[in-house]
């Protein structure tokens, strides 16, 4: 069963049946997001691989939890070595730091940058001959990436994003691999309280509410479903309204 198929999860599956659902490597997958992704795909019968620090509970024939930090890029290729195969890789993983120009920490732009961007093309790079044909890439990005203040160093390694999608996508297009980006507004997710970004408080979308990481989660869903096989290199904003003004 490839990326564009589905299957239903049913708490009595076969070992045969579970062989054949698709396979998703997710990283990020302890929390916020990419939790919220991980959970998604197991409910719809995938079965996935969580890259993350903290251990994904709870982990069972469907889910395989690999520590991993991928700030560690040595340790990347190691961390998805027993993955033979990846109809889908998410990558979800993130952090963010905060500050004004003139304030700058190069160790902050760094450490984003690795987990942002040199993750990806790592990660990438080292499962892209186990995606099998009509496969799906997507890298959870920000809608910050148009620009933000306070958040230049952030919103760079995320614009990157989709800089690497389009260009993967124009790569990868004739085998049917499609690569694209989810970029959420304000989600509701730990990142929101880390002190790093305390001088940059989120500001709630004009909807009147954070959004859900579970709204991300569906987003990406439906870009690793069958109605989605023809969006490729695309930027999909999930963002309840911030972006209007």
């Amino acid at each position: 069963m490839t990326a564009g198929e589905s299957c239903t999860h049913r708490g009595g599956e076969s070992a045969a049946a579970r062989e054949t659902a698709p396979h998703a490597v997710v990283t990020g997958a302890s929390s916020g997001i990419g939790r919220a992704v991980t959970e998604r795909l197991l409910g719809a019968g995938w079965r996935v691989t969580a890259l993350s620090r903290r251990p994904v509970e709870p982990a069972g024939t469907a889910l395989h939890w690999v520590e991993a930090d991928l700030a560690d890029l040595d340790a990347i290729p190691a961390a998805v070595a027993g993955v033979t195969r990846a109809d889908a890789v998410v990558h979800a993983a993130g952090l963010q730091r905060s500050a004004r120009l003139g304030a700058l920490s190069t160790a902050d732009g760094t450490a984003m940058w690795r987990v942002h961007v040199a993750a990806t093309e790592v990660l990438v790079g080292t499962l892209i001959d186990r995606v099998p044909d009509g496969g799906r890439v997507v890298l959870v990005g920000s809608r910050t990436m148009t620009g933000v203040p306070g958040k230049s160093q952030y919103a760079a390694t995320k614009a990157a994003l989709a800089a690497l999608a389009r260009s993967w996508a124009a790569e990868l297009v004739t085998r049917r691999v499609t690569v694209n980006v989810v970029a959420p507004g304000p989600t509701d997710t730990p990142m929101l309280q880390d002190p790093a970004r305390a001088t940059t408080p989120p500001r709630v979308p004009p909807m009147g509410r954070l959004i859900d990481p579970a709204e991300v989660a569906g987003t990406v869903a439906f870009l690793l479903g069958p109605d989605a096989r023809s969006i490729t290199g695309q930027t999909l904003v999930v963002c309840a309204g911030a972006s209007l003004g």
